[in-house]
């Protein structure tokens, strides 16, 4: 009996990846994507990125089981010619099966109640010491609380991002509002632009916003060439100013780090004041004008300027080690120009993270960042399973001889600095050179 599906192409699919012509292929079924894009939960960049491809293991990554009766709707009547599974994808869709089957996706713990109430107990004692003690250190001690409290109000604001940490969806996006933009100031709208696209697209160059931090940071020379960044819809100029703060990065990696949160506020402020559709838009600015009410106001019962000034830059130093740890996975890792690619799913979440070895009484500290193989691959689990699966994702690295790169912290930082000096010491013998001043020729005066 003569086949009466109808197919079409690889080629022809890929002609369907406009925002206004939006295709996708998963289990080799054809779907047009196009008005749902403007409603997709995770925004329309992800299926921006993967359209006209395969979409399967992205798919499988980042949606329950219950969303693939949803997509029937959508399907066009076509399928996907010659459309094949490689043994690696294989594999990894089990795997994703008995996880489910274990429940694994289902059981948080009580890991986010116990650290709500942490987060409590550290905001109020923050404030107590600040209202009703006068000693100098107790009000610097309240400072570097205050950044514990932003790293781990953080954590939160990641893992409500990816999966209901609470009992219900309208409990979840209270505690991350409350945590992200009532007690940090960053929008968890801004967060979730950011983030999926960088998960989508982890460590292309062009396309994963968090790789992108010109003009302070660069990771690969091929920046230099000006790349355009599909994320921002712009060039990313390598410019004499670029340069000159490149060719240090490895010496102001640290600083900057400190002062990184700066960044963060200002991103979701220009996001929140754009014209780009937010979802919750107006919850996302009330709850940026609670932290910019409640934290200028705390600082102001400081007894003078000195120790306003110390409380801020301590608060914001010690959250500067999260933002070290966001860089440590990643910057590293492999690279490399252009869209992400559907049908090689697992080989790039693998070769473009670094997992941090560390003892399980350390997790606390890491947030689930140290098992950071894990987490892209399976971004739905809770964080409290990721140390439990992290023996199978590393079996079948080793069944298609894939790398499960894995360091300890500092090796991880050491990495990371010798990836900047690279980079750095690269930009400065470009022959393009940086116009020469007495302070440059002094700076770089050797013998």
């Amino acid at each position: 009996m003569a086949d009466s599906k109808r197919y079409i192409s690889k080629t022809e699919l890929e002609t369907h990846k406009k925002p206004d012509d939006l295709w996708i292929s998963i289990q080799g079924k054809i779907y047009d994507v196009t008005q749902w894009s403007h409603h997709h939960p995770g925004g329309p960049l992800p299926l921006l990125n993967l359209a006209g491809q395969d979409a399967t293991d992205a798919f499988i990554a980042y949606h329950p089981g219950i969303a693939w009766q949803y997509l029937e709707k959508f399907f066009t009547g076509y399928y996907l010619e010659g459309y094949l599974v490689s043994d690696i994808s294989k594999d990894y869709r089990k795997l994703a099966v008995e996880f489910s089957k274990m429940g694994l996706f289902d059981k948080k713990g009580h890991g986010t109640c116990i650290l709500l109430t942490i987060i409590a107990l550290l905001f109020f004692t923050c404030v107590y010491g600040v209202l009703c003690c006068d000693k100098t250190w107790v009000h610097l001690c309240c400072g570097g609380l205050m950044g514990f409290l932003w790293i781990q109000s953080g954590w939160i604001g990641h893992d409500s991002g990816h999966y209901t940490v609470m009992s219900n969806k309208n409990l979840n996006r209270l505690a991350q509002l409350l945590t992200g933009n009532c007690l940090a100031g960053i929008s968890m709208g801004w967060w979730k632009w950011t983030h999926n696209a960088h998960h989508i697209a982890v460590n292309s160059l062009d396309f994963d916003p968090d790789l992108q931090h010109m003009p302070f940071f660069t990771v690969s020379s091929k920046f230099f060439n000006s790349i355009t960044s599909a994320f921002y819809g712009r060039k990313l100029n390598f410019d004499s100013l670029t340069r000159l703060l490149v060719s240090y990065q490895h010496w102001t990696f640290y600083p900057v780090m400190c002062v990184a949160r700066i960044n963060l506020f200002a991103q979701s402020i220009i996001l929140l004041l754009s014209k780009r559709k937010v979802p919750n838009k107006a919850q996302e600015i009330f709850g940026i004008l609670v932290f910019w009410t409640w934290y200028p106001l705390l600082v102001s019962f400081l007894p003078n300027w000195y120790e306003r000034v110390m409380f801020v830059v301590v608060s914001f130093a010690v959250t500067g080690i999260q933002h070290v740890q966001f860089c440590l996975n990643h910057f590293s890792s492999s690279v490399y120009v252009g869209p992400p690619n559907g049908n090689d799913w697992f080989e790039k979440q693998t070769d473009g993270t670094l997992n941090i070895l560390c003892s399980s009484w350390m997790d606390w500290f890491y947030g689930g960042l140290q098992f950071q193989v894990e987490h892209h691959l399976f971004p739905r689990l809770p964080r409290c399973h990721l140390r439990t699966i992290s023996p199978f994702v590393k079996e079948l690295c080793k069944k298609h001889n894939l790398a499960y790169n894995c360091a300890s912290f500092w090796k991880a930082n050491a990495m990371t600095i010798e990836t900047l000096k690279s980079a750095a010491l690269q930009a400065r013998v470009l022959t393009n050179a940086v116009p020469k001043n007495l302070v440059w020729e002094a700076v770089n005066t050797h013998g």
